[in-house]
């Protein structure tokens, strides 16, 4: 099945192919004619390059290299979320193969691919740190935390507590707490992830998962407005005295001593006609859940 480095890696060939056409003669990526029976094809290019200076060499070099900036992406894409996009890890690495060809000596005791991958992956590592808002220190500490819960996990042969990470470590408990706050602003996942490894056994993409704090819960409403029509009727059986200090209490949001000067009464009788009405409201509520 064609991967998605694979997908990138015939994109940019065939861009090049088109914005580079083989030189006359040629079938592919180099030349079909040797001059000489000992002559390889792809030495013949680099010392066209080299020595001549031909910009068709040049070119024709980069496309005959480019599977081993798919090799190099490859082997990084393996380390990195899937939120990352292949075509781009491809991408930064072909700047690199271009520098790696152009900065490269034949005379040199390295082979061109060991040269070569150091420089496109050092081209596809650069970018991502420049893309990355995430300090390197965070990552350093993601990657120490995630290491010694491993190694934890492998002697304990269960899941360590905090306190022993941070034991181990060489924290304390608030230290840990924090690196792992840090370590979580550096989280990222793409919202049409799935979120299982197969999506045709009932996968949902994160944002399907993802809690809606403006949606109204169905059964809370439900459940508000049964206790608010109970709260009512409960309200409906008090005297009126009572009912009133509710009314200007909760609704009203007066004081105790305010509801005084209105009923003419000190505030002590009405902290105890507000106790005594909230005691009938508690005991009709109950009633009426228990029935």
């Amino acid at each position: 099945m064609e991967t998605a480095l694979d997908t990138a890696l015939d994109t940019t060939v065939g861009q090049l192919a088109r914005r580079y056409p083989a030189h006359p003669g040629t079938v592919g990526l180099i030349p079909t004619q040797r001059t000489s029976a000992d002559v390889d094809p792809v030495e013949a290019l680099w010392a066209a390059y080299k020595v001549e200076g031909s910009r068709w060499a040049r070119e024709q070099l980069i496309v005959h290299y480019v599977p081993l900036v798919s090799t190099v992406a490859s082997r990084i894409a393996a380390r990195l979320p899937s939120s990352v996009d292949s075509g781009d890890l491809v991408s930064y690495g072909t700047f690199g193969l271009i520098d790696a060809i152009e900065k490269y000596e034949t005379d040199r005791a390295v082979r061109f691919e060991t040269y070569a991958s150091s420089r496109i992956r050092g081209a596809i590592l650069d970018e991502l740190r420049a893309m990355d808002w995430v300090p390197r220190s965070v990552r350093s500490k993601s990657r120490a935390i995630d290491k010694t819960y491993a190694e934890l996990e492998a002697e304990l042969s269960r899941r360590p507590t905090q306190a022993e990470v941070a034991d181990r470590m060489g924290l304390t408990a608030a230290e840990l707490s924090g690196a792992l706050a840090q370590v979580a602003t550096g989280s990222v996942a793409a919202l049409d992830e799935v979120l299982t490894t197969d999506s045709s056994v009932g996968g949902q993409p994160l944002s399907e998962r993802l809690a809606d704090d403006d949606a109204v819960d169905p059964a809370g409403e439900v459940e508000s407005q049964e206790t608010s029509h109970l709260l009512a009727r409960a309200i409906e059986m008090l005297n009126e005295r009572e009912r009133l200090v509710v009314v200007l209490y909760y609704f009203e949001r007066r004081t105790l001593a305010q509801i005084g000067r209105v009923l003419g009464v000190t505030e002590s009788r009405i902290s105890q006609i507000h106790n005594a009405a909230v005691g009938r409201l508690r005991t009709a509520m109950n009633e009426a859940e228990a029935a």
